[in-house]
């Protein structure tokens, strides 16, 4: 059912997920002290004027929203349970891979500095990314709580 309480983990899932295009996943400052950030839509440079976008990840911001939609369509499988467990354990997968992704791409921007990245340099969008593992984690808890109470009920009528 949709108002059960794996519903508030998916969705909370997936508005963490797209919180990622609000915070950087790390910061740090070039060789000039200019300070940057990596986001999932690209690198972004501070000047005096403003943050100017240096360089894009069009296909980081678009895996962002797919694995964030994915959290959403289970929700909207509330009759299959199999098919939400299933989904569920797909996207923690992918939410991982993805995670290898955002380090490696964190990695050769840094490394374009001479730098490397260090515990001071995460940024909350770090943080999001496990986060989301742990509401899905939370999600199939749910999952599996609604079909060992269906099973029950089925047993007490049959």
């Amino acid at each position: 059912m949709i108002q059960r309480i794996q519903t508030i983990w998916l969705f909370l899932a997936s508005g963490t997920l797209l919180l990622l295009f609000l915070f950087p996943y790390l910061q740090f400052f070039d060789n000039f002290g200019v300070a940057m950030a990596v986001k999932v839509t690209g690198i972004y440079q501070g000047i005096s004027t403003g943050v100017v976008q240096t360089e894009s990840f069009i296909l980081q911001t678009i895996a962002t929203v797919l694995i964030a939609l994915i959290p959403l369509f289970t929700i909207f499988n509330f009759r299959d349970r199999k098919k939400q467990l299933q989904l569920s354990y797909i996207n923690v997968v992918v939410i991982i891979l993805f995670g290898v992704w955002l380090y490696f791409t964190a990695s050769d921007a840094v490394a374009n500095f001479d730098k490397s990245i260090h515990l001071e340099n995460i940024g909350i969008g770090a943080l999001l990314v496990p986060l989301s593992v742990v509401f899905l984690a939370l999600a199939v808890k749910g999952i599996r709580k609604d079909q060992k109470l269906i099973k029950s009920v089925d047993r007490l009528r049959g």
